[in-house]
């Protein structure tokens, strides 16, 4: 069982990059009480029954972000899996109706499963891939508004979630990073694999890192707030860590909160392996992050050659600054990828107007 405050605190940022607004989300936020099995007035039944409501006035992908959160962090249980399988059923509903040309992929490994939503896949015509993945409490779903532009700026594109996440049923391990090597491997033959790019945020993002020094078939690597190596090795600062991601990570890689640390320890990127890395990468760092330790931004700028870097003075997953995010990121992948110079143009514009107008669509 989660504590409550800890989950109104944290909610607040993948509410808003689902385009959900505090006038909407203050109400129901204040009638949950407890984190019970889907009993009233609990997380997963208000979040549920809003969903409920939605999906009975057709407005299926906005049912899909409540469901989303209401299974949030993770499932423990038979409410949250409920919610989950809601979230995925009326996401399917939606892209069957309003964007058919989004597809399921399930790719099958010795170890599980990774469930994918694809878009732009052909044979007849290889176009550059986006393969793009959320933190350790993200879900595929969320990704329905790039997919839908990914036609647009000349990407096929893959989503999906980390080992544990969703319906990827992977552990989440060592051996995690080569769950990127065989998504390529599966759609090879209807993507320019050769020339793949990561937009992979928080612990994704390690993981993207980690396979681009073992697959060059990946171009670049985006991320936003990525664990480095001081989350990893630094005991201080685990003792501070907040506990729903504590409990997260135990949740994902099948231990102990108290032994998770311990188990992750040997996952840090040394600086050998940041200097080795001969991809583009870019990067998002929150400045007040209560999740990743400031020295691993400080790695990344002073061990990755050439990494390009925007800072928001926000908590972890810049919440205030949500479109600015989306906007530079989406950028920063067609700078590594190269061409396209109009929709470049288009989003530097977009980007300065948030960046020095100030957030007006977080």
């Amino acid at each position: 069982m989660n504590d409550i405050a800890e989950l109104k605190n944290f909610v607040v940022a993948h509410t808003r990059s689902q385009g959900l607004p505090p006038e909407h989300y203050d109400p129901l936020l204040a009638r949950i009480r407890d984190d019970g099995d889907g009993t009233p007035g609990s997380w997963v039944r208000e979040w549920s029954a809003e969903a409920d409501r939605l999906a009975g006035e057709g407005r299926l992908l906005d049912a899909c972000v409540h469901y989303n959160m209401a299974r949030f962090p993770f499932v423990d249980g038979p409410a949250r899996q409920d919610a989950l399988e809601r979230c995925t059923e009326a996401f399917d509903a939606w892209r069957a109706a309003a964007f058919p040309a989004i597809e399921r992929l399930d790719v099958t490994l010795p170890a599980g499963r990774v469930r994918c939503w694809t878009v732009g896949l052909d044979a007849a015509e290889q176009r550059p891939l986006l393969v793009m993945t959320g933190g350790i409490v993200s879900v595929k779903e969320q990704w329905a508004p790039v997919l839908t532009q990914l036609g647009e700026l000349g990407f096929a594109g893959v989503v999906t979630e980390m080992p544990g996440v969703g319906e990827n049923t992977l552990p989440y391990d060592a051996d995690s990073p080569g769950m990127f090597s065989a998504l390529l491997d599966a759609v090879t033959g209807r993507a320019d694999v050769s020339r793949t790019y990561a937009l992979a945020l928080s612990f994704s993002g390690h993981l993207a890192l980690r396979a681009a020094l073992r697959d060059d078939r990946i171009r670049g690597v985006v991320g936003a707030g990525l664990p480095v190596r001081d989350f990893f090795t630094d005991t201080g600062w685990q003792r501070h860590v907040p506990q729903v991601t504590t409990d997260t990570l135990a949740h994902l890689t099948g231990t102990a909160p108290e032994k998770v640390y311990d188990l992750i320890r040997d996952w840090a990127l040394t600086g050998e392996e940041l200097a080795a890395l001969r991809v583009p990468v870019a990067h998002v760092t929150s400045l007040r992050d209560e999740i990743i330790p400031p020295a691993d931004a400080r790695h990344l700028r002073e061990e990755v050659c050439g990494i390009r870097l925007l800072a928001h003075d926000d908590v972890h997953g810049s919440p205030s600054h949500f479109a600015q995010t989306r906007l530079w990121t989406l950028l920063s992948v067609l700078r590594m990828r190269g061409g396209y110079g109009a929709e470049r143009t288009a989003l530097t514009r977009e980007f300065a107007r948030l960046r020095y107008g100030g957030e007006r669509s977080a």
